[in-house]
Parts: structure tokens; sequence; C-alpha cells
């Protein structure tokens, strides 16, 4: 609280009725008076009741072909309470909703009657009546508050302490005396009474956490000041198995800056498009965000929404999976020997121990080689649900340490303490030892690892556009090559793979069998299940997915941002591909719009093409709008830029939302598993946008944390 001090310095922390302008249109925004005095200049503007003028010459204004003016009549009857009129601005306000609308909204929703002014004295009767709007309306809200605030008398606010007042430091020096003379007294007085105002409740503390991430996203959403943005949304179970949705959005701030702040978590009952539509528009009315400003949608987990592009994990683990119920299959048994395996101590010594053991063994019959940055030590652990590397990473340690998986279920199977272990490890056992099981394990080991390096560039936080695109086609080629000539050189590692580990390979000539039965008839050998349904089937739908994602519209979207790269100097530039871009965006680029961008795209690349320091060793798009931003040029070009913020805002990957989703296990965990939802989401805006956070003043903090009961203690 040491920044504390400039409050008494400042005007806005000083009751002074003089200063208390009756005129509507000109008064300080209450939000802007200190708690500390806020009541007292209610109480004011309450006891002298609404500006109504009644002896002023109404002037009158044209709506069509009728002369209209404001009314003195509306003054009377329902309106009388609260109507006012500004003379300098010949406009009408509303008294309830200037003293107390801050205290359920902010940003600037509904300014006609507390900022602006409303005149539209054509439609006055019709839009007065829904100003005021129903019962649960936010004029009767603010009505009812003036009511409460005009019934109460004068709270009792204690003793001056003040640099100004006569008797600072009296009160203080009295509790003293009488604390020196009375032992009853010196027991209490400064002693048990600071100690009982620590703030320590849970309760409080829960409000104080609160108001931090309230203040913190205000200075978020001022920081967007009613521009353009992008939202990322995914969902996800927390440890009480309870569905999170997460939002993020996706701004250009003032200087060029692309920033991806969490503002908000939200459970929902199920993942219905419905239910998540209706949180998503929620969460942003409860921000003051209108929709209309969305110029760009990024959706992961939540696939029941999603549209264009998302993160590799939902390609292959929820798509592909849920297409190939063998590949379904495959993933939920590898998951299950993760939770055998993995989750005990004991189970992750012997794991370890043993894969050690085999170790010395293949060094010293030379098998492997020994030397630096080979042959760490490897651990299996479940694949992150927002980190789709991770799934990569387990199936290859799957198939280093397979030999040591067998031999650790092989001891539970016999040595497990209960019958339900051990039947579970016989069962596990018979699953992963057999051939399809291990075709499967190479099959979508070498998908994901083809896949890696497209994964890695739409998780990074700078999106680079032009590698993803390069690193798409490459994927798509590399996959497409796999189909083509990749079945030989797969079926050759298997069978070393299967020797090794004397496991069974089927006659690939016989009638494949599938499931335990014997007598089940078949019509497909089993080279022809392997190499069409399961090897062909599965990449090509991969394929499919990558093409469905990143369809003609999304490449074009793709390739205009491309193009409006501007390293090796804008060596991308192609402005058919950047017309084309605009062309998607028809509310911010109509006819005319994209004659005058063609223009100036000529006149912008010319420029930039002419050694231009500022502008010399650019890397990507986000570095081109800081450097418009620093040169002073986003007015001279500024359809150019809005093109550039555009292509900015248009989120690629939900990687910031999986960051968030991997903060919430810091405070959601298994100590603290029965946490609030509420609670929950504020921690975790603090938390994971502690940089806002910092900067968020003391003092907006404690008035946010004072205006929520107006009964509290001035802090």
């Amino acid at each position: 609280m040491e920044n504390l001090g400039w409050i008494l310095l400042d005007p806005m922390h000083e009751f002074d009725e003089k200063l208390l302008n009756p005129n509507p249109s000109e008064r300080v925004p209450i939000n802007k008076y200190s708690l500390r005095i806020r009541d007292d200049v209610r109480r004011h503007y309450i006891q002298n009741g609404p500006c109504q003028p009644v002896d002023h010459k109404f002037p009158k204004t044209l709506f069509g072909n009728k002369m209209r003016q404001f009314s003195l009549g509306w003054f009377k009857g329902s309106y009388s309470r609260w109507l006012e009129y500004s003379v300098k601005k010949d406009a009408a306000f509303c008294l309830c909703c200037y003293l107390f609308k801050n205290d359920y909204v902010h940003g600037s929703t509904g300014d006609s009657f507390t900022k602006t002014g409303f005149k539209a004295w054509n439609k006055a009767s019709e839009k007065l009546d829904l100003h005021v709007g129903k019962v649960n309306s936010l004029h009767h809200k603010c009505f009812n508050k003036m009511l409460d605030l005009s019934n109460q008398g004068l709270s009792f606010r204690g003793h001056d302490e003040s640099d100004s007042s006569k008797n600072k430091g009296l009160f203080l020096g009295l509790l003293e005396w009488f604390a020196k003379r009375l032992p009853e007294v010196d027991r209490v007085i400064l002693k048990h009474a600071p100690k009982n105002d620590m703030m320590t409740s849970p309760k409080i503390q829960k409000d104080i956490v609160s108001a931090c991430a309230q203040e913190t996203v205000k200075a978020i959403i001022n920081d967007l000041d009613g521009d353009y943005f992008g939202i990322l949304v995914d969902e996800s179970k927390d440890i009480s198995q309870h569905e999170q949705m997460a939002l993020v959005l996706r701004y250009v701030d003032k200087k060029g800056q692309v920033n991806e702040p969490f503002i908000g978590l939200v459970r929902v009952h199920d993942t219905s498009t419905k239910s998540l539509k209706e949180a998503i528009l929620s969460l942003l009315m409860k921000h003051s965000l209108s929709p209309s400003k969305i110029r760009g949608q990024g959706y992961d987990g939540a696939s029941n929404m999603q549209r264009k592009m998302n993160g590799l994990k939902a390609l292959i683990c929820k798509k592909v999976a849920k297409k190939h119920k063998e590949v379904e299959t495959f993933f939920a048994i590898a998951a299950n020997v993760l939770n055998v395996i993995g989750a005990p101590f004991k189970c992750r010594d012997q794991l370890r121990d043993h894969h050690a053991e085999l170790l010395v063994q293949l060094l010293e019959s030379g098998e492997v080689q020994s030397g630096k940055g080979l042959n760490q030590e490897r651990g299996l652990q479940r694949p992150g649900d927002t980190r789709w590397g991770s799934h990569c990473k387990t199936l290859d340690n799957f198939v280093v340490l397979f030999a040591s998986i067998v031999h650790v279920l092989g001891v539970i199977e016999y040595e497990g303490q209960e019958a339900n272990d051990r039947l579970q490890a016989e069962a596990f056992l018979s699953k992963i030892n057999s051939f399809e099981f291990v075709f499967l394990l190479h099959l979508m080991l070498k998908v994901l690892l083809m896949s890696n390096e497209l994964s890695k560039a739409l998780q990074k936080k700078e999106q680079d556009i032009v590698n993803a695109m390069i690193f798409l086609d490459l994927t798509k080629e590399r996959l497409q090559e796999m189909r083509d000539e990749g079945w030989k050189s797969l079926m050759d590692e298997l069978y070393l793979f299967c020797t090794k580990h004397d496991i069974l390979v089927p006659n690939m000539e016989e009638f494949y069998i599938p499931g335990k039965s014997k007598c089940r008839p078949s019509s497909v050998t089993y080279s022809h299940h392997l190499r069409v349904e399961l090897f062909y089937t599965v990449i090509d739908l991969q394929l499919q997915e990558l093409n469905r994602r990143f369809n003609v519209v999304s490449s074009n979207l793709l390739l205009g941002m491309a193009s409006l790269n501007p390293a090796n100097p804008f060596a991308n530039f192609d402005k058919e591909r950047i017309m084309t871009l605009a062309k998607y965006y028809p509310d911010e680029f109509g006819e005319l719009k994209l004659r005058d961008l063609s223009h100036q795209l000529d006149t912008f690349i010319l420029h930039m093409q002419h050694g231009d320091p500022r502008f010399s060793n650019l890397k990507g798009i986000s570095d081109l709008a800081k450097a418009l931003v620093e040169a002073n040029l986003v007015e001279i070009y500024s359809l150019v830029y809005l093109l550039v913020k555009l292509t900015l805002i248009l989120p690629v990957a939900t990687a910031t939302v999986e960051r968030a989703f991997s903060s919430m296990k810091y405070i959601k965990d298994e100590l603290r598993s029965s946490i609030g939802d509420a609670f929950l989401n504020d921690c975790l805006v603090c938390y994971f946008e502690k940089e806002v956070f910092t900067n968020v003043s003391n003092d907006a903090i404690i008035d946010r944390f004072q205006s929520m009961k107006t009964c509290r203690v001035q802090v």
C-alpha cells in the first residue's frame, strides 16, 4: 500500500460541493471520485434533485419534415425523479444511472444517458421507456440504489487524521493517554484492534482477489479501446472433471504489438454448440465487448465450435481416432498402460531399473553406442491434453521402453496385491504383445513425427505464417510420400521389432480375424487389413483433415498473410494475393476502399523496397506493424496498416489458451480440488496476466474492493 500517499493530494479525494457541477453534461464521471467521498457526492446530487430547468425555452431541431424539441411534460410523472436536461448541450440525461451505473458495468456501454446525452426528440417516449426497461434492468437497479442511499442517514466516517485536520494526532494521543492510566483499556487499545483487521477471512480474501482480477481485465479492455479483436477458445476438464471453457483475446495495441490476454474461465455443463456459444457471448458481454468487433476465431478442444484452423492434437487424437475405432482403441490402451505403470512409485522405479539393466547389456554387446547426449534416461508420463508434442514423445518412449513395460506388467500380473491389478496387467500384456498394437504404435509415431514441425510452428506465440505454410506443404508431401513408398520400410521395421520382443507375426495371406473370435468369418487378409484398412486409411484421414482445415479460404488467408511478410525485404510480396485477402473483410474493404488499398499498396511497396533503414531488418508481420507505428506512417498507409492489423488478429493456433489450462493445474490441484469456479477464474486471471496485474494501481484495487459492499470500512 506504499503507493497510496498521493491520495490526500488529489482533489477527487476531497469533498467540496462547490466543485460539483449541476450541469449533467459537464459533470466529472462518478467513478473518478475516490470511494472516500463518492457517497457524499451522490448524496449531494440526490438532495439537490435532477437538473430540470423548467423556465428554459427549449430549442427546436428538424427531424425529417418536422421540428421537434424537448417536452417540459417529461419532467412530470414516472420520469420526474431521474430525468435531467442540459441547457448547454440540449440533451437529456439520467441522474440515477450517472450515480450508480459504474457499480454494475464498466466501459462505454449505454453512455447516451450518462455522458453523451440523448436528443432524439422524434422518438423520445419510445427511447425513454426503452432506457427504463423491465424490473431487472440496469436503470431500475441504479434507481433503487439511489432510493436506498437517499433514505440512509449520514454514516460516521471516524476521526479526521488527514494532514489538513486541526485534530491530527489528538485521537491516537487520547487513546494512549487512557491506556497508560487504565489497565483494562491498555489490554485492548492499539493491540487487539489492528490484529482483528488483517483481512484473513476467506471471504474477504476472495473479494480482494476478485477486485484484483476485475481491475486486471478492465486494464486489458481499456488497452483494447474498442478496436477489432480475435477470440481463442478451448475447453478442458479440471482436476474435479468439470468442463471449463477458457477465452483469450487477440488484438493489436496502439504500439502495433500483438497481445493475447486471458480474460476469463467459464464452467460449462455441456460442450454443445449452443452452450459454448452462449458462454462465449455471456463472457464478452460481461466485459462490454461487442461480438461485432470479432475479426478472427480460433477453436481447438471445443470441437463443436471448430470452423477453420486448429492445433494438431484435434487433427489426430480427436478426428482420426474418432473416425477409426481401432486407432481410438489403441490410444485408450496406451493411456491405460501409462496409468498402471506411470502412477505408482514402485512401478516407475522398476521400469527405470529394468531399462538401465537392458541398456548396460546393449552397450556391452555393442548394439547401442555411448556418447554425449546418447541413451538419456526416459520415463513414461501421460500425454498432456494441451500439448500435442507430448503425445509424440510418449509414443517414442513407449517404443524405446517396450521391453521394460512388458517386464513391469509381468511383475504386476504375478505379484500384484489386488486381484483387479493382476487381471488388468494380464489383459494389457495380451493387448500390447499383439502385432496389431505394435503396428499402430509405429504407424502413429511416424505420422506424429511428420507433423511435429508443423505443430511447433503453429504453437509458437509469435506465429511465423510463412514457415507455417512451408511446413504445411512439407507435412502433406511427406505423408503422401509415406503412403506411396513407406509401406515396405514400415513393415521391415516392424519385423525387426517383433523379432526382438518375441511378438508373433501373423501370416499376411491368411484371413484377418478381428477381436478374440476365432470363428467369425472375414473376407480380407491380414495384409489387406493392415495396408488398406489401417495404413492407407490413417494417412488418408490425416491428409483429408489437413486439407479440410487448411482449405481454399484458409490457404488464401495464409498466403495473403505471407505476402505481407517484410522479410528479405518483402521478398514474398504479392499484390494479387493481398487484394484477395482484403476481399475476405467486406465490412472494412468495400469497393472504394479496395481501390484505395490498391493505390496504397503500390506506393507502400516502392517505399519499402527503396531502402528505408527503419524497415530493413524486419523478420515478421508483427515487426512490420510496430515499425509502421514507430515511423508515424499509420495514417499515411491507413488501409495497409488496417489489413496488417486484421492479419495479426487472425489466430492460426490456440497455444495461449492451452497455456492457460496448464496454469490452471497450478491453482486447482488435488489439494485444492474444491475451489469455486469464480475464485478459480479470479486467481487464474491474476496469475496468467501477472504483467498487467503488477501495473494496476493499488488505489484502483482498493476502490473496487470497497465498492463491493457499501458498509465496508475505508482502507
